[in-house]
């Protein structure tokens, strides 16, 4: 499906010379536009790198990182607006610092995704320099030409570049950052899953040697489960995360393995215990067959004696998606918001 937002935006990447950049996250998974090889990509996405790569652009896999771009050092900045707002003052920030006098920052998005807001504060950022349109009455873009001078407050990003301490509970305190799902807080859904890893593990012949955190975030779920006394392997598509969960590790001295993959993709290991809190949101959208795509990897790398733990929000049918993968799938506890589901014997 084509995103209308995005449409807006082709023109420019097909147009695009000198110094470009195309920052792009998930919203803008599986949309195509020829090569422009004067453009490079930015990208916190994993997978969303590695597809543009497979179709011949340069990218940059990075927590959206600006620092190698000196002050007025681009031209052209394309960007469709992503879920998070801090994400996107960062990026307009750093716009107005690395375009060059007179180089132009295109952005674009729907009314519901608050695009008349980003483009009413860019253009106050960027002197009043702008050139609105639209395709339909929810889509809109707006072309913002840089006046060339630093600008005298820039918009709350929430010190977007920034690890810090965000929560704690009786075990443990965790690092992460904007930008990475539920950053600020403690996931319930995850905490479920900790408190029950006990009732969940007893049905392992022997204490796990390794464990998979598939989708880590931050890496709560690797950090509890390293109370097991087993190697940890964590793996997630953000780079944000992967930022968080490294700084995490580090800090309480984890053995592990911190990984960039998509769905665990390209990693060879099974491994007696999975932990998983899969997402079912894609950007702006719901994915249904997000669930379906932890589901393969969890039986992808789960060894025939092992145990897969997920907890997912009630209304996910789950179970019903796993009897294909799957001869044990057990529903282990709910607590009327999510439910615990143990899953053996891949087949």
């Amino acid at each position: 499906m084509t995103d209308t937002a995005f449409a807006l935006l082709k023109p420019q990447l097909d147009n695009a010379d000198g110094v470009a950049l195309w920052i792009a996250d998930e919203n803008l998974l599986n949309q195509a536009s020829k090569v422009n090889p004067a453009i490079t990509v930015i990208s916190n996405r994993f997978d969303l790198c590695q597809q543009l790569e497979s179709a011949g652009w340069q990218s940059q896999f990075s927590d959206f990182d600006f620092s190698p771009y000196a002050d007025h050092s681009v031209d052209n900045i394309i960007y469709r607006v992503s879920k998070e707002k801090p994400v996107v003052h960062h990026i307009i920030n750093q716009a107005i610092r690395v375009l060059k006098p007179g180089g132009t920052l295109a952005l674009a998005g729907l009314k519901n995704e608050g695009i008349k807001t980003y483009l009413d504060k860019a253009k106050k950022l960027f002197a009043g320099q702008m050139e609105a349109s639209k395709s339909d009455k929810n889509t809109w873009m707006g072309i913002l030409q840089s006046p060339g001078s630093a600008a005298t407050e820039l918009l709350d990003d929430q010190d977007y570049c920034r690890l810090r301490d965000v929560a704690s509970d009786d075990h443990l305190s965790y690092i992460s950052k904007p930008g990475v799902y539920g950053w600020n807080k403690i996931d319930k859904g995850s905490a479920l899953l900790i408190s029950a890893l006990p009732q969940f593990i007893a049905s392992l012949a022997s204490p796990p040697k390794s464990l998979l955190d598939l989708g880590c975030g931050y890496g709560y779920l690797a950090l509890n489960g390293a109370s097991l006394g087993c190697l940890v392997t964590a793996t997630d598509n953000n780079a944000g995360a992967l930022l968080a969960c490294t700084e995490n590790f580090r800090q309480q001295q984890i053995d592990g393995h911190i990984i960039a993959a998509d769905c665990a993709e390209g990693i060879d290991q099974r491994f007696p215990l999975i932990l998983c809190n899969p997402p079912f949101h894609q950007g702006f959208s719901i994915e249904g067959d997000m669930t379906d795509r932890f589901l393969k990897a969890a039986h992808r790398h789960l060894q025939p004696d092992g145990i897969a733990c997920f907890v997912v929000n009630l209304h996910i049918p789950l179970e019903r998606k796993a009897k294909k993968l799957f001869s044990t799938i057990e529903v282990i506890a709910d607590n009327g918001s999510f439910k615990l589901i143990r899953l053996a014997q891949p087949h």
